[in-house]
């Protein structure tokens, strides 16, 4: 039995192959919209966002991006590296962008494809939360929580360009 299914939805988690990257670009532009209530960020004079390491998910072995896809259909992504700030000495696994089109969101995509994801990498991970985004705060203690059944700490952090707090654990043992 698969756990990253609920009745006949299927999600899949699938890695972005370079030849796609003008589609996560895009989704990109829908999470930084988003995410823009929190930052504060403003368009560009081409009215993009951009996403300043976006080429270095291809050439840095420390970062993947995957699509997060229901039923074959694209529903957000997922972007990890191993740049850390609160594994700062250490090989750690963190979320650096997590998205899931509004269309998916309280479905139980966005826990599936976290657990997915989790599971995927073995070790330390670090997931950090926007000071302003309660939402996602609340998302990641209540996915975070079940996945390790309790077993994580919460931690302030403080990043280049706003505070907030992280969850760290390890699944190692899981």
């Amino acid at each position: 039995m698969n756990p990253y299914k609920e009745d006949d939805r299927a999600i899949e988690i699938v890695e972005v192959q370079e030849e796609e990257k003008s589609i996560l670009r895009q989704l990109l532009e829908l999470y930084e919209y988003d995410f823009s209530e929190f930052n504060d960020r403003d368009v560009n004079k081409l009215g993009l966002y951009g996403y300043t390491y976006f080429d270095h998910y291809w050439t840095d072995d420390d970062r993947d991006a995957y699509f997060i896809k229901v039923n074959g259909n694209l529903a957000g992504f997922i972007m990890i590296n191993e740049h850390c700030h609160l594994y700062p000495n250490e090989t750690a696994k963190s979320i650096a962008e997590f998205f899931v089109m509004r269309k998916y969101r309280k479905s139980g995509v966005g826990i599936e494809a976290a657990m997915h994801i989790f599971d995927k990498y073995t070790g330390n991970w670090e997931v950090l939360q926007h000071g302003k985004n309660d939402v996602s705060k609340l998302f990641w203690e209540k996915v975070i929580h079940a996945y390790t059944d309790g077993k994580f700490e919460l931690k302030d952090v403080v990043t280049e360009d706003w505070t907030g707090q992280g969850i760290v654990f390890n699944n190692a043992a899981r």
